[in-house]
């Protein structure tokens, strides 16, 4: 297997059982302790290091590099020389490297699975599913390199020839999250790579062996040294290297999923250089069933919408708004699911589909949300509480009713495995409620009235749009939000333009 050269490293504070356990699991699950840095791994200048714990057990997995401004200068210096000479490779030239790291993807998409299981919580089959959108970006841009197209513009006089090109940026931060730390990674360097540009990636801390899994293959596919870096550091250096990668005059642009509150000091701290940046942020995702729905396939779509990744994906349903004459049906139907489909645990065992929040912060998050909303008197139908006999991270997938205006779980994205419902009375009053909100990224409903889905699929203030279908990303089609959700699109035809800019050629005296 193509993981035999990585190196499996001990684990640190885990008692003897824990170790076994960890042992048997990653027989064939590799994972590396350094960064990747110009085709080397690397250690930080400090050579400091910080702890990687699996959510499901608590334990540490193993340390990571723990790099500063230093470490990520030096990345953005060798990017940049790389740069120089990648930019000018043909398309063809970029197409046939992407096809091969994305044939070793797949090759190796089961042990990279394990890997992110370990690191994320993710249920196993989950992790694969990760693991198979994620390598579709890499397969799409593959393509997408080949068709970088510009435009002849007729010309108003008679003398002159009108060109536009597209050329690639230059180097560019990418800044990914820890709940898709693999498909977040191929949907921006796949785009990148393929545009002409270099990278500097900077994963989660939660997160990293997955990207350096991700640069492992990339380099065993050929990608020369200095396009795809991998730095990692801890919580406490995160906020020094995201404005380094924003100030630096080196970088050229920015893609960041994550948080709508860090997105916007990125932002900001572009506006130095008025550098090119690319937004994935927070969602507020409305789910609305109307009377003339199925209710079985919405309770089928309200699961896989709300529980997958524990809740924690941007695009979860946060709202579930559903009409007065079926609220009572739809959520006995709801909540039997739950009870009956859900099965909490550790994630490397098949048998649990419902991981751990990500760290004790998302679990305090969650929890105060919870008191919070029982305190103003939400009805609790099934869950509200830890599952703290499965583990300290795990939280019961829990069904809120009696909702009102003054809850947090009214307004804020949740991240976690609970599901509010909202009851309403008419088209008009349910789409004032789903787009009373600063976010737009994703929306859900389910109808039968055709004459409805249009209405409301336009009225519906976000940058995506589930119709009856919880599940909506693809690799060939645009992501992204509008409001406070982000900017930019990723994914598609359009991911490229994250990466390149338009340059007009004007011939003239012909």
């Amino acid at each position: 297997m193509i993981f035999s050269r990585l190196i499996l490293h001990p684990y640190h504070h885990c008692s003897q059982l824990t170790r076994i356990f960890y042992k048997m699991y990653s027989q064939s699950t590799k994972i590396m302790d350094k960064a990747f840095i110009n085709g080397l791994w690397v250690s930080a200048k400090s050579n400091k290091v910080f702890e990687v714990q699996d959510p499901a057990t608590c334990q540490v997995i193993s340390t990571v590099p723990d790099m500063n401004v230093d470490d990520v200068e030096a990345a953005v210096t060798y990017a940049d020389e790389a740069f120089q000479t990648w930019k000018v490779t043909t398309g063809k030239e970029r197409s046939i490297l992407l096809r091969k790291w994305y044939d070793l993807l797949v090759q190796n998409q089961e042990e990279l699975a394990k890997i992110l299981t370990m690191e994320a919580g993710k249920p196993i089959k989950e992790s694969l599913g990760e693991i198979v959108y994620g390598n579709a970006f890499v397969e799409w841009f593959a393509e997408e390199a080949k068709r970088m197209y510009g435009e002849i513009v007729p010309s108003p006089v008679k003398n002159r020839e009108l060109m536009v090109l597209r050329q690639p940026i230059g180097t560019v931060g990418l800044i990914t999250p820890w709940n898709f730390p693999f498909a977040m990674i191929t949907r921006k360097a796949g785009a990148a790579i393929a545009a002409g540009c270099t990278c500097v990636i900077k994963p989660a801390e939660d997160t990293p062996f997955t990207a350096l899994a991700l640069a492992e293959l990339a380099s065993l596919a050929g990608i020369p040294k200095g396009v795809i870096n991998i730095v990692t550091s801890s919580r406490s250096n995160a906020d020094q290297i995201g404005k380094y990668l924003c100030e630096s005059p080196k970088v050229a642009g920015i893609s960041f999923t994550g948080s709508t509150a860090v997105g916007k000091l990125l932002y900001q701290q572009c506006g130095k250089h008025v550098k090119r940046i690319g937004l994935e942020l927070g969602g507020n995702a409305p789910f609305i069933i109307f009377e003339s729905a199925d209710l079985n396939k919405a309770v089928d779509g309200a699961i896989a919408s709300k529980f997958r990744n524990c809740g924690q994906t941007c695009i979860s349903a946060n709202r579930f708004l559903i009409q007065d004459s079926i609220f009572e049906e739809f959520v006995q139907k709801f909540a039997e699911r739950i009870k009956s489909s859900l099965i909490i645990g550790d994630g490397k065992n098949v048998q649990f589909n419902l991981g751990p929040l990500i760290n004790a912060d998302q679990v305090k998050k969650v929890e105060d949300i919870m008191q919070d909303a029982i305190k103003k008197g939400v009805n609790v139908v099934t869950g509200g509480n830890r599952a703290t006999n499965v583990g300290e991270q795990f939280f019961e997938p829990t069904l809120l009713t009696n909702i009102t205006s003054n809850m947090r779980c009214y307004k804020e994205e949740i991240f976690g495995p609970v599901a509010v419902c909202i009851k309403f009375k008419t088209e008009a009053e349910c789409i004032d409620i789903a787009n009373d909100t600063e976010r737009g990224l994703a929306g859900y409903f389910y109808s039968n009235d055709i004459s409805q889905i249009w209405r409301v699929a336009k009225n519906l203030e976000v940058g995506m749009v589930g119709v009856n279908e919880g599940l909506i990303s693809h690799a060939e089609t645009p992501f992204g939000g509008i409001k406070e959700s982000g900017i930019g699109r990723e994914g598609s035809k359009h991911g490229l333009d994250e990466y390149t800019y338009l340059k007009y050629v004007c011939f003239g005296n012909l």
